[in-house]
């Protein structure tokens, strides 16, 4: 039987991602786990948590093998500056991105199926003088991606965005005719690749109240996405819109959507999180690689003091199993199908 390997980055330090790594490694699953972090900082963190868990050096040349309930691999990659639950330091800034790569890298050679990565705090490595806008920009950089775009996933509800993280007076100008097109075509072709959907059914938001109300509540409707619209249908795309967003998420539309395609972070994201806060998860297309995610961010505050959820990781680490199987991205099937 097939067994995927499946890296997980452990994310920042003080935060949960830890705390969520060695939670998970407490069940069975049908992967081969590896985890990427300190090795020491995994052991204390079961320690500080009242977990057993018995953990392993990972060999690269090892034999893939489900992950047994109590036990985790680790790729250890130090830290630079001692950890202390919920307390930021950007010493340790290097250490964060030091498990990306390697986990970026070993998915780009083939030695990982896919990657699932624990929450990051980018303030802080920003704080150490490092550019960097979140985890999908970074990895479609070093994948050398054209364009990322992010999915969030809960259940049969998929919302993919144009624009992710910028400020909004920025977005307008950023929905482009160029940028529109490519992201529609990559959502196109990721939902047949990883989902097996054929021909998946896209429903397009507006960016104006009222999807613009014909123009008097802002022309990007008319100017730039009803244009984009009309031409990838020519081209067989089964796309619908542009639909105003206030109405767009009801179970009437959605029945018959697979994807919802969101023009900006906090018009897709609310929706999402308010159907599956905790279990929800955050893909990226347009990678070479398989990358799934955690919906949510380093909550510090619940570092290391047993109060932390780790449904998310769950859901992502789920997805990630499910979509690196054989048998993934080869049926056409449709949400709720």
């Amino acid at each position: 039987m097939y067994v995927p390997r499946i890296v997980i980055t452990s994310g920042e330090p003080a935060g949960i991602g830890p705390d969520a790594c060695v939670v998970i490694a407490q069940s069975d699953w049908p992967a081969d786990l590896v985890v990427t972090g300190d090795a020491s900082l995994m052991a204390a963190t079961a320690a500080e948590l009242g977990l057993t868990l018995r953990l392993t050096r990972y060999e690269p040349s090892a034999a893939h093998a489900a992950h047994a309930a109590g036990s985790l691999r680790v790729l250890h990659v130090p830290t630079a500056a001692p950890v202390v639950a919920g307390r930021l330091d950007s010493a340790n800034a290097g250490y964060v991105l030091g498990q990306l790569d390697a986990a970026c890298d070993g998915c780009m050679n083939g030695e990982f199926a896919a990657m699932v990565t624990a929450p990051v705090q980018k303030s802080v490595i920003m704080d150490a003088g490092i550019p960097f806008t979140g985890h999908t920009e970074y990895l479609a950089a070093r994948t050398r991606a054209a364009l990322p775009v992010m999915l969030l996933v809960t259940g049969a509800l998929r919302v993919a965005l144009v624009t992710t993280h910028l400020p909004l007076a920025e977005v307008p100008r950023s929905i482009t005719r160029e940028r529109l097109r490519a992201t529609l075509r990559v959502v196109h072709a990721d939902l047949g690749r990883h989902f097996g959907f054929g021909a998946p059914r896209i429903a397009v938001l507006g960016l104006n109240p009222h999807a613009g109300e014909s123009g008097h509540l802002g022309r990007e409707e008319i100017e730039v996405i009803a244009p984009v619209i009309d031409q990838l249908r020519a081209e067989g795309l089964d796309l619908k819109g542009p639909l105003p967003a206030d109405t767009a998420f009801t179970p009437r539309l959605l029945g018959d959507t697979d994807v919802v395609v969101a023009m900006y972070h906090d018009q897709g994201l609310p929706v999402i999180k308010y159907a599956g806060f905790g279990n929800a998860v955050n893909m990226t297309l347009g990678l070479p690689i398989l990358r799934t995610s955690v919906d949510h961010g380093t909550a510090l505050s619940l570092a290391r003091s047993g109060g932390a959820d780790a449904g998310s990781l769950r859901a992502a680490l789920a997805l990630a199993i499910q979509l690196s199987s054989p048998a993934a991205g080869s049926g056409p099937g449709h949400a709720g199908t």
